[in-house]
């Protein structure tokens, strides 16, 4: 049954709705435009905002729902909480799904529907530092990174220590994901929100 749910959480994360939602609306291959990233930020280089709307809210629920589907098949036990392993299965889907030779997204979206329906107190720092972030920079890295890396930490604040183990492992693979934009960061040429990258 874990390997099942395993399974069940990495299929339902893999599914590519960025790519899907611009072929469906003409706006060809994802792949092919601005990044070549299969996330929102890239959804909006294509000029389209409810489908990057569409894409931000579907890659979210997707982690939402496996966190749901593994607490229904495996229960919610500290050691063996379903919700994390199904989720944290269903983010590595998202970031290398097998149908596009594992080149994914960078998670934060799918990320946030993780966390948020593991723990709602932790998605709503989630959602705050990211947004926060994105007003206060404008660059979409530093507002998913940023959130990303406050998951862990608001489980130390919240005392939801069995958490901490799977958003830390999440938080290390969006770090690893963005690794280009760190370095665009650093340099002080990381594109804002309408730029050409990211």
């Amino acid at each position: 049954m874990p390997a099942l749910t395993m399974l069940l959480g990495y299929l339902l994360g893999s599914i590519p709705f960025g790519i899907i939602l611009t072929r469906l609306a003409g706006a060809g291959d994802l792949r092919q435009i601005g990044s070549g990233n299969i996330g929102a930020t890239n959804v909006l280089r294509t000029g389209k905002k409810g489908l990057a709307a569409a894409t931000l809210l579907l890659d979210l629920g997707k982690g939402a729902a496996a966190v749901v589907l593994g607490n229904q098949m495996l229960g919610t036990d500290v050691l063996t909480h379903g919700g994390a392993i199904a989720g944290v299965m269903a983010f590595i889907g998202h970031c290398y799904p097998v149908w596009l030779r594992f080149a994914g997204g960078k998670g934060v979206a799918t990320m946030m529907g993780v966390v948020l329906a593991l723990a709602w107190p932790l998605g709503l720092v989630f959602a705050a530092v990211w947004i926060g972030m994105l007003m206060l920079t404008r660059i979409s890295s530093a507002g998913g990174i940023s959130a990303a890396l406050s998951a862990p930490i608001a489980c130390i604040v919240f005392n939801h220590l069995y958490l901490f183990a799977p958003c830390a492992a999440m938080a290390l693979i969006v770090l690893w994901r963005h690794r280009a934009n760190i370095s665009r960061l650093v340099r002080g040429d990381e594109p804002r929100i309408g730029g050409s990258k990211g």
